[in-house]
């Protein structure tokens, strides 16, 4: 009888569980994350990509072997077959937690056909372990790009004071004073805005070649310089639809594009390495 009743409880927390899940899934996104021990092959904890390398590999050998099945070229397609045996297996040597997610079956009869020269066996089977390797990037490619492949501006320090978040804030205000200032016809502070934001920006440009070492576009870049003096001219004697022109041109070249590349993909970062807790699970 105590049975039947633990049953019936069980049954009861499940439901509501569902209910609470159902009723939120409009709030809510569940996605996998990989396991942790795959950081250990990307940057910075690596010196080289080398979990995108063998993806890479993995990739092209996997285009060779159907085009050589496609050709019936035995010889050719032992060669690539080889290869992309190898670096198949070695998915589970680098992150063990996944060896049960390779179809090591289909690979090895991908092989065999190969190795008997039945061109039409490795097509079938180069197939189904393409649906397999697509089944895995669905789940795991983009968040894995998000978590490790973009950059962390967390712990950049424009000087020991600044943070390069708080300079970001910095430059924001600026931008923002500018235009206040100018709406409201306080040209005195609209200007030194200007200036504070040129010389901010300046200062950022340095900040960036840190990271883009072989790819050092200038910044502020020309035509953001001569964006930068044609809206200090607005400024002083142009018009209201000439400082807004300006302004706007600046917003996007000096702002918008960059935040287009890093600041995007940052934010969903925090939020996929923000250890949550069971309280803020609770919560929300």
């Amino acid at each position: 009888m105590r049975w039947r009743y633990f049953i019936i409880l069980q049954a009861i927390i499940l439901l509501i569980a569902a209910g609470l899940v159902y009723k939120h899934q409009d709030k809510a996104k569940l996605i996998k994350t990989p396991p942790i021990e795959l950081a250990k092959w990307y940057k910075p904890d690596n010196k080289r990509q080398v979990w995108l390398h063998n993806m890479f590999k993995l990739r092209r050998e996997m285009q060779a072997v159907e085009f050589y099945a496609q050709q019936q070229d035995a010889e050719h397609l032992q060669v690539w077959t080889e290869q992309l045996t190898e670096h198949y297996l070695k998915i589970a040597d680098m992150v063990p937690a996944w060896q049960k997610k390779l179809s090591i079956n289909t690979m090895e009869e991908l092989k065999f056909a190969s190795e008997q020269q039945d061109f039409s066996s490795v097509l079938v089977q180069h197939k189904t372990l393409q649906k397999s390797c697509d089944s895995c990037h669905d789940d795991y490619q983009a968040i894995t790009a998000l978590t490790y492949r973009t950059p962390d501006f967390s712990n950049i320090q424009i000087t020991p004071e600044l943070s390069f978040v708080e300079h970001m804030d910095m430059l924001t205000r600026q931008v923002n004073q500018i235009k206040i200032s100018a709406q409201d016809g306080n040209k005195s502070l609209a200007l030194s805005s200007l200036a504070d934001l040129n010389d901010e920006m300046a200062t950022l440009g340095e900040t960036c070649v840190d990271c883009h070492k072989k790819d050092r576009k200038p910044y502020p870049s020309e035509m953001m310089k001569q964006t930068l003096s044609s809206l200090k001219t607005s400024i002083e004697s142009g018009t209201a639809k000439q400082q807004g022109r300006d302004l706007g041109t600046l917003a996007v070249l000096a702002c918008a594009r960059c935040h287009g590349t890093h600041r995007i993909a940052y934010g969903a970062k925090k939020h996929l390495v923000k250890e949550v807790s069971f309280s803020n699970l609770i919560k929300h």
